[in-house]
């Protein structure tokens, strides 16, 4: 399962699993419409995925999303945990208490239940055969995003202390736990968040001189999925070009 992949990271690693071999649960909140034509271009290349609608910050819309995991593709071997939001640049004295409450509520909490609930599929220990976690986090982690999203940067900053954590508390039961970090991703999630030029404004503080795509994250997320990845676990894989 792909958390949030009806559009950039989630949806290229949701194509991309689905070219790998893998029937992939397209997750989204809102947006039936572009998460259904993710499910349609896999269907188109002979995959198969299904659209799931939820709200990770929903504890009840969880457990109803991985019942239907459980009901339309068995049992769960592979969860992407990268559902994320950004609100408007603002400094720290101007940001709400509603606005940091629904940033730690989607960012954090929703990532932490749905990895809860993977576990208890995946795990050794409740009779599963063992899987892999991907937690999306970001380079903003390391970086802070002061002026702009320093409560976005401080969730992502909460997402590698989980990676860091779970991973060694599972490992011995057949689940490997990583994180990848993105750097400046030519996504729309910029444009949500009021920026929508940030990538072209900000390249030239990269070494590579661009920005990334979600399709060279999605490569990251699908190689730490799969057994060619099957000694790694606790890393935080910077796509960052080397910013």
């Amino acid at each position: 399962m792909v958390t949030g992949a009806s559009r950039g990271i989630g949806a290229a690693t949701a194509r991309l699993a689905a070219r790998k071999g893998y029937a992939v649960a397209v997750n989204y909140t809102r947006n039936a419409e572009a998460a259904e034509e993710v499910v349609a271009a896999i269907r188109s290349d002979g995959g198969t995925a299904v659209a799931l609608q939820g709200d990770v910050a929903d504890e009840a819309q969880v457990l109803a999303l991985f019942a239907q995991v459980d009901a339309k593709l068995g049992r769960l071997t592979a969860l992407v945990n990268n559902a994320g939001i950004v609100d408007r640049t603002a400094r720290v004295e101007q940001m709400s208490v509603e606005r940091l409450k629904r940033m730690f509520d989607v960012n954090v909490i929703g990532s932490i239940v749905c990895a809860r609930e993977a576990i208890k599929r995946m795990s050794t220990k409740h009779g599963g055969s063992g899987g892999a976690i991907v937690n999306v986090s970001s380079a903003a982690s390391r970086l802070g995003a002061p002026g702009q999203y320093v409560d976005y940067a401080a969730s992502k900053g909460a997402i590698d202390a989980f990676t860091i954590g779970l991973a060694k508390e599972v490992a011995a039961e057949g689940i490997r736990v990583n994180a990848v970090r993105p750097g400046l991703i030519e996504t729309e999630i910029h444009a949500s968040g009021g920026l929508p030029n940030r990538v072209e404004d900000l390249k030239h503080q990269v070494p590579m001189l661009r920005g990334g795509s979600a399709e060279e994250v999605a490569q990251a997320i699908v190689w730490l999925l799969s057994p060619e990845a099957s000694y790694t676990t606790m890393s935080l894989v910077e796509v960052s070009g080397g910013r």
